[in-house]
């Protein structure tokens, strides 16, 4: 159980990396293509889908590009099998700084994340 909870964490390290460089092929290795990320907007449940979403991340500039601070941590990963982890990080991109709820699972190519929830807050 120790290597998967290693392998675990070197995919949150891929999604943090990810996110800060804004690496879309990067978080396409690590996000299964069916996975979907999903907020709350207004009181409305938002959905969207990881393609899309990827499509966002391309067009949009890095946090790292913009010298923006970066700090990203696993506040949990709670393991019910040696094929299922629900990871709760939080990580930022200025202004937005976000609890994140990953759900991941070993498939057949090994650990991918199979669906994102998040909220965030908005600071100066």
């Amino acid at each position: 159980m120790n290597q998967n909870r290693s392998s675990v964490e070197a995919v949150v390290q891929s999604y943090f990396d990810g996110l800060y460089e804004g690496d879309a092929e990067k978080l396409g290795t690590i996000f299964h293509p069916s996975a979907d990320l999903r907020w709350v907007e207004k009181g409305e449940l938002q959905v969207l889908t990881v393609p899309d979403w990827l499509d966002r991340v391309r067009k949009r500039a890095s946090a790292k590009a913009e010298g923006k601070p970066r700090e990203d941590f696993i506040v949990t990963i709670d393991r019910s099998d040696d094929k299922t982890a629900f990871i709760k990080v939080r990580c930022q991109l200025p202004p937005r700084f976000f609890t994140d709820y990953l759900v991941a699972m070993k498939l057949a190519d090994g650990w991918q994340i199979v669906s994102k929830s998040y909220r965030y807050d908005l600071r100066e």
